[in-house]
């Protein structure tokens, strides 16, 4: 199975957090914050949203950053992903 966007949505896989801290402090599970940094896996057409013409501007493969609350989290299989609106994006990591 694989998952197919639809309108103006994306689908991110989060890249891992880090486990420690600049200073070489080891994080325990519980205190990882949610990482805002993950890799487009899928794009949506764009096209026509709420009467506004959409066009998409990442693409597979771009590592962005995205609002911290945003999307939903989907699990298919044993992978997690992220479907949020491009509008939930804020940059691409180049």
């Amino acid at each position: 199975m694989k998952l197919v966007p639809l309108g103006d949505r994306v689908v991110l896989k989060e890249l891992e957090a880090e486990e420690t801290t600049a200073s070489g402090i080891v994080l325990p599970g519980q205190a990882k914050e949610k990482p805002q940094q993950a890799e487009v896996v899928a794009v949506g057409p764009g096209g026509v949203i709420d009467g506004k013409e959409v066009k998409m501007e990442v693409a597979v493969g771009d590592q962005v950053i995205y609002s911290k609350y945003a999307g939903t989290d989907v699990k298919l299989g044993e992978e997690e992903f992220i479907v949020v609106r491009q509008s939930d994006i804020l940059a691409v990591v180049k």
